[in-house]
């Protein structure tokens, strides 16, 4: 029945019947009105906050960030200091102020007057220091036709280097300087334990003193690695260099820096000179426990006193097909070996009946392929007074003789 004093807003339901259960009209109406007030309402106020505070009116910090985020839904940003400290981090702080930059000065004559210019700039890595003087390892390629040397430090000071000694054949070189301004001396590792893949960490001047102190990181790519150098430019290796591979990147300046382990210990010095500068990803450095009796050396003599045979080789194969059959008279089969062009008078040699036109094919029953294998066996395996076993050629026949090795007097 409908009430007709309430119109159509108001409804009557008979006795025993069920009421209808969505709420009225004019409910809804009024859940949606608050709803909506509620979140204009919120708005404002959040519109407003920042007034509110800047007027005194809410204290400034009433609400926490965590709150604030909440409130608003926002991200808030946090300045955070972090103090990074990793097993990188620790190496390059054990070994970084030993590694300084090594400027080669030379003279240049112009018109006017002569002039000294930095002909290049490379590394080099403070070994020792004893008393008031400091001793640095470098590469031979980056002192090389210098009038003077000079050695500079990370803040920038210059000062005088001395050359003690320097040695073509593994491309190093010794220089003593004042130790008033040396504070850190690289500790030597054992290259003899690298591993592939073991972390390693180069350390230098990359193109100039104006990167000093460069850091790149990588890994041990290849140990014993076998490069061939050709020292007197003719074109034919006259050596074979053992150095260590690596992925962290050695770019020219780099020559003569430190290749330190994750202990930051010395384990390798850098050297541009046995790799191709066009090449990526391949760095070499001199393993530390090569160089290391060098270094004495050089510090010591001034030069590597190495055994000496007293030959003057050539390697056979620069030697034509006439000259290998009618002059060395040598087998079909015999084609790795180096011919003796000449015996130094009162050489071990000499002393062991070695003669021109020989062609030594084994040294202590290990093969000899070529000057290269001569000279490491003769300079790496051998040392000053030990005996060697000689087997060679002459007029066809296989022969042997013992030589005493003595050092070469100049």
């Amino acid at each position: 029945m409908i009430n007709e004093g309430f119109g159509d807003s108001v409804e009557h339901y008979d006795e025993g019947q069920e009421p209808n259960s969505r709420p009225p009209k004019r409910r809804r109406g009024y859940f949606a009105s608050a709803l909506i007030g509620a979140i204009i309402g919120a708005l404002i106020v959040l519109l407003l906050m920042p007034a509110l505070v800047r007027n005194g009116i809410l204290p400034d910090g009433w609400m926490t960030d965590e709150n604030r985020d909440e409130q608003t839904g926002s991200t808030i940003q946090k300045s955070v200091s972090l103090d990074v400290t990793t097993a990188v981090t620790k190496a390059v702080s054990e070994a970084n102020a030993a590694v300084v930059g090594v400027v080669n000065i030379q003279n240049s004559e112009s018109f006017w007057n002569d002039e000294r210019t930095d002909a290049g700039t490379g590394s080099g890595v403070i070994y020792k220091k004893q008393g008031n003087k400091a001793y640095i390892v470098t590469n031979y390629h980056v002192i090389k036709g210098a009038n003077e040397i000079e050695v500079s430090f990370s803040n920038g000071t210059r000062v005088s280097a001395k050359i003690l000694g320097s040695d073509d054949l593994m491309d190093l070189a010794v220089l003593e300087i004042d130790a008033g301004h040396v504070t850190k001396v690289a500790t030597f590792g054992n290259s003899d334990k690298l591993k592939a893949g073991e972390p390693v960490i180069a350390i230098g001047n990359p193109l100039g003193l104006q990167f000093s102190g460069s850091v790149t990181q990588g890994v041990v790519s290849g140990v014993n690695r076998v490069i061939p150098q050709d020292l007197n430019g003719d074109g034919n290796p006259d050596w074979q260099s053992e150095v260590i591979q690596t992925d962290a990147a050695i770019n020219p300046g780099n020559s003569g820096g430190a290749l330190v382990n994750i202990d930051g210990e010395l384990i390798g010095i850098n050297s541009m000179k046995i790799a191709q500068e066009a090449v990526e990803g391949i760095g070499l450095a001199i393993p530390i426990n090569m160089a290391r009796p060098i270094i004495n050396d050089l510090e010591r003599y001034g030069e590597v006193r190495r055994p000496y045979l007293g030959v003057s080789t050539l390697s056979l194969s620069e030697v034509s097909g006439y000259h290998l059959k009618e002059t060395l008279k040598l087998p079909h089969d015999v084609v790795n070996g180096v011919a003796v062009l000449k015996v130094e008078p009162g050489s071990p040699a000499a002393k062991a009946g070695l003669k021109e036109y020989d062609v030594i094919v084994e040294l202590d029953h290990s093969k000899v392929r070529d000057i290269a294998t001569l000279r490491k066996h003769l300079y790496i395996e051998k040392e000053i007074g030990d005996k060697m076993n000689v087997t060679f050629y002459r007029d066809g026949k296989k022969k042997s003789t013992e030589v005493k090795l003595t050092r070469q007097m100049k």
